[in-house]
């Protein structure tokens, strides 16, 4: 046998067998929040499973369903928060979840999937990863300074005109979103934080045109900083962006301290969830993925790195105290009671509440 003979079967052969090699390789695409997982979790999955993680972020849910909305994604297991979820599953961008596959299931929380079951009936397509509230950011010396007080704010420092003019000075950011700060200008008022009732937007709309002039930005991830480093001493944001905010303060030892509060008159309850689109080209790795992350104490690990409270009871035996025993991450019951959700507007409503949000975050 000639030597170019031989050099071709050769060559051959290990193209074959990096073919096979390619084709055994196992992949999990995973599209999640920045800086939302320890990962050393996900080289943990890669030792025990052999299933390479290749991981992707994003910064807000309008991203993720451009991406899911356009298909051919490429992601095989995506992070949308449950309110985006229920339009999503209903624009058929998902597939129900293989509960055969999913033995960990048994370790969820049940008050979680009772909420969560709100967006997704019978939790067919997602199941939570972490779940947190959206509340008041606070720098605690400013507060005492301008309320002479040590008690946690409520929505007054926020809603009510006077007292938030005392802190205009020293600046409050709101999040860019009306499906977090309306709902919570309603329950301030007293009316139904889910109301879809055009008149009821109105008064929550005219009530934030009242506190506008004190308001220094309306931004979803500055005020994580901002908070931080003093240049504000109030923003209404997510509870675990709070509590980053807090320990890079405590970090910086600069002379501020952050707390959070969770408002005396209620507080939207948000839930941040897996889920497989519908076109995902690695099904089996994504529930083993899903499988693995409801793990109790690989959950514990991750919520010990965010500090949000996850969705899996079994997990909370694994959890920092710091983290377990921080009322403003794990509630007491009665502080549960007093937390809503909400559901997503039908596209007419939605172009009267963006309607109304471009007028308050222009001040005209």
């Amino acid at each position: 046998m000639s030597k170019l003979i031989v050099a071709t079967l050769a060559a051959a052969l290990l193209a074959g067998a990096a073919t096979l090699a390619a084709a055994q390789e196992r992949v999990v695409n995973v599209y999640n929040w920045s800086d939302y997982i320890d990962d050393s979790i996900l080289e943990d999955f890669t030792k025990e499973t052999g299933i390479k993680v290749v991981y992707d972020v994003f910064d807000s849910n309008e991203i993720l369903e451009t991406k899911l909305l356009a298909g051919g994604s490429g992601y095989d297991v995506v992070v949308p928060t449950a309110y985006f979820l229920q339009r999503q599953i209903a624009a058929g961008v998902f597939q129900k979840l293989d509960k055969s596959k999913l033995p960990n299931l048994k370790n969820m929380w049940d008050v979680i999937m009772d909420r969560t079951a709100q967006y997704d009936p019978g939790n067919e397509y997602a199941v939570d990863y972490m779940w947190g509230t959206t509340g008041i950011g606070y720098n605690v010396e400013k507060m005492k300074e301008i309320l002479g007080t040590d008690e946690k704010p409520n929505w007054d420092v926020v809603f009510n005109p006077e007292i938030a003019a005392k802190f205009k000075d020293c600046g409050i950011h709101l999040l860019d979103s009306p499906t977090d700060i309306m709902p919570s200008a309603l329950a301030y008022l007293g009316l139904n934080p889910d109301s879809h009732e055009q008149a009821d937007l109105e008064k929550a709309a005219d009530l934030l045109m009242k506190v506008r002039p004190n308001i220094r930005k309306f931004h979803s991830s500055e005020y994580i900083n901002a908070l931080a480093n003093g240049d504000i001493c109030l923003a209404v944001g997510f509870s675990g962006d709070i509590f980053q905010a807090r320990d890079r303060a405590a970090e910086a030892k600069a002379g501020v301290t952050v707390d959070y509060s969770i408002p005396a008159q209620g507080a939207q309850m948000w839930f941040d969830m897996l889920a497989i689109p519908a076109d995902a080209p690695h099904v089996a790795e994504a529930h083993e993925f899903i499988n693995y992350m409801m793990k109790p104490e690989v959950i514990a690990k991750a919520s010990n790195y965010v500090f949000y409270a996850n969705g899996n009871k079994a997990s909370q035996q694994f959890l920092d105290k710091e983290v377990l025993e921080d009322t403003a991450i794990y509630p007491t019951d009665e502080v549960m009671q007093k937390l809503f959700t909400v559901t997503p507007f039908a596209a007419k409503e939605q172009r009267v509440l963006t309607r109304l949000w471009t007028k308050i975050v222009t001040g005209q």
